[in-house]
């Protein structure tokens, strides 16, 4: 560590001792912009000899016990790397090397398992319906879904899985460990959209190192320091392929693409199925294409989303849509100016007291194929008459009037054929 990087932290250390308690949102907020800070923080905590790092694990604890929401996730960001430094110096034995760090994960966590007034937490977590709509999906695409008894009886409820409340715990050990580590990388998946590329960067690689040290991967990722075996649980490689998720689409795509690997050939090594099934849906999801990392913006996930419908067509056939258009026609009066302009006309053979012609009946007007009713192009004929005007006769007193009119005026309307 060079000298000018250990100044920075060491003023670091000061600076926050003498700081009033009115400006500390002020300060909270121009910490996070302090670059060569997060960068000499990272080589203090990856040097477990430094005589630094004990005081700088009770200010990061200061921090996120202080209620800053600021300096709450400014902790936050160097959490893989302290998770990853613990595990390594267990998996090589030399616990006390490592009490700070783990005196600062046991603190964070006891701290997220109570609520404010010191109650343990009960975090609830609803699985989406698969019959219900959602941004991901559309249920009419999936297909169609049998409505059997059980079906029934199970359709609009939501299934809530809870977790909590934990335990508070004194000290780390074999036993508990992972349940530990497990909360801690939910609280930090939990803040993952503030967290800063440099963060998800230490995420990626020591997700890589906890899963391959101590296989025969370990020699083609070139990583030294730790050769023996750094044992995981099921649950634990679940949280790291969510960070993971995140980076994929956040800048990291190289990082986290090598990450997703190492932690499949984990996986099947330890024959875990649900890192597996979650890791397997993760790849299957990647665009075919390598995307470009984005250090200046972060990237969404496309969803096809199939666009929504109205059950019934606006073009439907019903029995009301043929009723009343029925009836529309023959409420509508002659217009001389509507005619058909170079088309094909319809002449229906009308029979009324004894009089064959050709003329068109009931007012309709001529009209060419393309404008024929929809009904007629789904092969709807009108076979009925209102019964309401049938037994009031007016449909025929209606044509009586429209063909006697046209013979004592002798004139014949733009648009009708004569013979």
């Amino acid at each position: 560590m060079f000298t000018s990087e250990r100044g920075v932290v060491e003023e670091w250390l000061s600076e926050y001792k003498t700081l009033p308690e009115t400006s500390l949102p002020n300060y909270a907020t121009n910490l996070k912009d302090k670059s060569s800070l997060v960068s000499s923080l990272y080589k203090v905590i990856q040097e477990p000899q430094s005589e630094l790092l004990e005081p700088v694990c009770h200010q990061l604890f200061e921090f996120y016990r202080s209620g800053e929401e600021q300096l709450l996730r400014f902790t936050l960001q160097f959490l893989p790397e302290l998770i990853w430094c613990y595990l390594a110096v267990s998996a090589s034995r030399n616990v006390h090397s490592s009490g700070c760090i783990e005196a600062l994960l046991l603190g964070v966590y006891n701290l997220e398992i109570v609520d404010k007034q010191g109650h343990s937490k009960v975090l609830s977590f609803t699985i989406p319906s698969l019959s219900k709509p959602s941004v991901y999906h559309e249920p009419s695409s999936i297909g169609s879904m049998a409505l059997t008894e059980s079906a029934l009886s199970q359709h609009g409820l939501s299934k809530v899985v809870y977790s909590g409340p934990h335990p508070q715990r004194e000290m780390l050990t074999a036993q508990n460990r992972f349940e530990v580590l497990t909360f801690l990388l939910l609280c930090y998946n939990a803040a993952l959209t503030y967290m800063p590329s440099v963060s998800l960067q230490s995420l990626c690689q020591i997700c890589s190192r906890i899963c391959v040290c101590g296989y025969p991967r370990q020699h083609v990722r070139k990583y030294k320091g730790v050769s023996s075996r750094i044992p995981v649980s099921s649950g634990f490689m679940v949280q790291m392929l969510t960070g993971i998720y995140f980076a994929l689409y956040n800048g990291e795509w190289d990082l986290a693409q090598k990450a997703l690997d190492d932690i499949i050939y984990r996986a099947q090594l330890e024959l875990y199925p649900e890192p597996l099934l979650v890791a397997n849906a993760i790849k299957a999801s990647l665009p075919h294409g390598a995307m470009k990392s984005n250090k200046e913006g972060t990237r969404c996930i496309q969803v096809e989303i199939t666009p929504t419908s109205s059950r019934i067509s606006r073009n439907a056939v019903t029995s009301m849509s043929i009723r009343g258009h029925r009836w529309k026609r023959h409420e509508q009066p002659d217009n001389n100016n509507d005619t058909t302009e170079l088309g094909i006309l319809v002449i229906p053979e009308i029979s009324i007291t004894n009089v064959s012609g050709e003329r068109t009946g009931n007012g309709e007007k001529g009209r060419t194929l393309g404008e024929i009713d929809a009904q007629h192009m789904q092969g709807v004929q009108e076979t009925a008459t209102d019964p309401r005007a049938e037994s009031k006769g007016l449909p025929e007193i209606r044509r009586q009037k429209s063909v006697r009119k046209m013979m004592e005026d002798g004139i014949n309307s733009p648009g009708r054929v004569q013979f």
